[in-house]
């Protein structure tokens, strides 16, 4: 049996024993708990209700996808499982340092810390209508323009790769150290849709080179930046401030790609130019995890 007042020092939120002890939240009902469930009590800091679900999870056995992102697939449009041919944007996101990190954490704080992160980007990828695809350890594919379409994805997928960035500069591991993540983005024709695998292998594949080129561009970018390709770069124009990189030699690619780098929002007013202090705002910043 779980030692609840244990567990809670364990995690460094001790502060929390008597509150769970008041409500008399042993074993089993920890493992039930919700962000509402933990604001009820008490637990009023978005970030320590974010680590104690992350860790809560952890006990429950839950899968890698995590319950943000859960929620934000069942609130987007579902994908169809026929392939069809359509212009995407693909974000590609990648945990810088996280080998060294799983190097010096305990296994179960680096669960934690890949939950968190994973939580972070589900959060921002919801609010900007993407859709995340697939998680690969720390990694994260998402897409913009499947399976809900909008005329603006580029916009969007930037605007959430950089909100991605600003929202991991306020998570901190359980070593101290901040997280920061590199972020690919790149748009192209692709047939998407089509389901393989079952149950909770089941993923939607995408055909096409778009995927492979937002990985090699994510590879590109240092710490804390977003880079993007040729063809996003002119759907966006003049709406963010951007360093062009030059012609780059890409694995896989036979022809260098020119790419750029993504410093900021632009002068130019963009279709959410009413909506910026909202839709430009981070998420909720957990300000440490452990």
């Amino acid at each position: 049996m779980l030692n609840v007042a244990r567990w809670l020092a364990k995690q460094g939120l001790e502060q929390y024993a008597e509150a769970f002890a008041e409500n008399a939240i042993d074993d089993e009902v920890l493992r039930t708990l919700s962000g509402d469930d933990l604001k009820e009590i008490g637990v009023k800091a978005l970030g320590h209700r974010k680590k104690l679900l992350a860790a809560i999870a952890l006990l429950s056995g839950e899968p890698a996808t995590t319950r943000a992102a859960e929620g934000s697939r069942r609130r987007t449009v579902e994908p169809s499982g026929v392939p069809e041919r359509r212009q995407l944007t693909v974000m590609f996101v990648d945990l810088v340092g996280s080998t060294e990190l799983s190097a010096r954490l305990d296994p179960e704080d680096m669960g934690t810390v890949i939950r968190a992160y994973q939580d972070c980007c589900a959060e921002v990828v919801e609010r900007w209508d993407g859709h995340v695809a697939k998680y690969m350890g720390d990694g994260v594919l998402v897409y913009f323009g499947y399976p809900q379409a909008h005329e603006d994805e580029a916009e969007r997928a930037i605007s959430a790769g950089l909100a991605i960035i600003d929202a991991l500069a306020g998570l901190a591991t359980p070593a101290g150290k901040t997280l920061a993540a590199r972020v690919g983005i790149a748009t192209g024709l692709v047939m998407v849709g089509e389901l393989i695998g079952v149950g909770a292998a089941q993923e939607e594949t995408v055909v096409g080179e778009t995927p492979n080129l937002a990985a090699r561009l994510q590879g590109l970018a240092g710490p804390g930046t977003v880079v993007i390709s040729r063809r996003t770069r002119r759907l966006v124009g003049d709406l963010f401030e951007l360093t062009d990189l030059g012609p780059q030699r890409l694995k896989g690619f036979a022809e260098p790609l020119t790419a750029w780098r993504v410093e900021g929002k632009g002068r130019a007013e963009g279709r959410f130019e009413d909506q910026a202090p909202d839709r430009y705002r981070p998420p909720g910043r957990p300000e440490h995890l452990g």
